[in-house]
């Protein structure tokens, strides 16, 4: 009994030392960042993986049967690369595909050639977002008012590209996705790769689906931003708000389901 209870008493001790070391660490970068807040914007280059035997994995209604196949005929061969850029500040950001070409990011026809219209901003001042993207066969232009994902802040902390970060975890119902992403502790900017934001530091890692897709920070270059946050003059496509985008996808994946078919052609 008397163990029971000290472990019992030995639980919020734990955690307060752990409130107490992330305190610490916030007021060191607090600190740092009012010193250098004027480096508080830039590019990052995100080298991001996808794993296709991980995606079907990741799909509930696909039976064991199509998913050892897709197992057996990609093998060693299911990941591929490519290179994303995130232009930040510390009131905007702008995510899109990047020109340069990543390591083993694979010249097959569904994926080479022209690059798609694929253009996510943010305005962390005015609380909007805009995105054009290209997806089976249209473009689609959604723009709406931000909502902060509801995300879980772990207590985990590791180093991601010369940044201490700190997890936080995210469970997205509509495309079936759990997410694991680091923020770092040092950018309180809440900006990050694709769709993902809304954490109080830069987001510089996302693991979705254990594994499916990675995005990593490889290169971040601290710079002042003139042009980058532009669009496209001519962004043509048909206009969407949040709920009917989120409904679009959301009938695209039901017919999915039903025909029993990984939904290829919709961005993971």
């Amino acid at each position: 009994m008397v163990k029971k209870v000290s472990s019992v008493v030995n639980k919020p001790n734990t955690m307060k030392k752990r409130l107490l070391v992330l305190a610490l660490l916030l007021v060191f970068f607090s600190l740092k960042t009012r010193v250098h807040a004027q480096q508080n914007e830039g590019t990052i280059r995100y080298l991001t993986t996808f794993d296709w035997v991980k995606m079907m994995n990741a799909c509930e209604y696909l039976d064991k049967t199509r998913k050892d196949q897709a197992s057996y005929m990609w093998g060693n061969r299911s990941q591929w690369n490519m290179y994303f850029t995130l232009y930040f500040s510390a009131i905007k950001s702008k995510y899109e595909e990047s020109e340069e070409k990543a390591p083993n990011e694979g010249d097959d026809d569904t994926y080479a050639g022209r690059k798609e219209t694929f253009y996510l901003t943010r305005d962390f001042s005015k609380n909007i977002y805009f995105d054009a993207i290209e997806m089976l066969g249209k473009t689609y232009l959604v723009s709406d008012s931000l909502k902060t994902p509801d995300w879980k802040i772990l207590n985990d902390m590791k180093e991601v590209a010369g940044h201490i970060c700190m997890n936080a975890s995210l469970n997205d119902t509509l495309l079936h996705q759990k997410i694991i992403a680091w923020f770092a502790l040092d950018i309180p900017i809440p900006a990050g790769p694709d769709r993902f934001y809304g954490l109080p530091g830069l987001i510089l890692e996302v693991n979705i689906n254990n594994g499916a897709k990675i995005m990593l920070a490889d290169k971040i270059d601290l710079k002042t931003l003139t042009t980058e946050f532009d669009l496209p003059k001519k962004l043509k496509g048909k206009q969407m708000t949040t709920a009917t985008y989120a409904a679009f996808i959301k009938k695209f994946l039901d017919d999915k389901k039903k025909a029993e078919e990984f939904p290829w052609g919709m961005r993971y």
